[in-house]
């Protein structure tokens, strides 16, 4: 089955979104999926995403599926969604919460792989001492992502 590929501008910069039909499949910040038709999202998930930018989402219920991944990488990534709207938790906290403690290394290798950033909140997870830690789009990308965040869950 053929999926597509829309682009959305956002504070970021363009964000794309991958789909079938009214699935999404993949997000990808600033770097455009080749080989992929374009298409038109779906309005309710373009909504969604939008809305999560302006502050007025902070929960996605647009379904999802994953296209590849490990049984530990999925469990991993839906675990994210756990975390709260402007919160973080730590990589030692996360493998604990997945019922691995000893594989924090393990989830980060995981989050690497995020197929669906923002919707699964990986910027939500940072090193045990208060630093960022990686991110696949860029530090810089989670930074303002999680400052977006502070700064909205602050003007409720």
């Amino acid at each position: 089955m053929s999926f597509y590929c829309d682009l959305l501008q956002t504070p970021l910069g363009p964000l794309y979104i991958l789909f079938r039909n009214d699935l999404l499949l993949g997000l990808s910040i600033a770097e455009r999926p080749s080989g992929i038709k374009r298409g038109k999202a779906p309005a309710a998930l373009v909504k969604e995403l939008e809305g999560y930018f302006a502050g007025k989402v902070r929960e996605f219920g647009f379904p999802f599926a994953f296209r590849a991944g490990t049984d530990f990488e999925r469990k991993v990534w839906l675990a994210l969604k756990e975390i709260p709207y402007g919160e973080t938790r730590s990589y030692k906290w996360l493998s604990a919460h997945i019922g691995h403690p000893k594989a924090s290394r393990a989830v980060g290798q995981a989050l690497s792989k995020n197929p669906l950033p923002i919707v699964l909140p990986c910027h939500r997870i940072i090193e045990s001492d208060g630093s960022l830690g990686g991110f696949s789009p860029g530090v810089s990308i989670k930074r303002r992502l999680l400052d977006l965040e502070y700064y909205h869950s602050r003007s409720f």
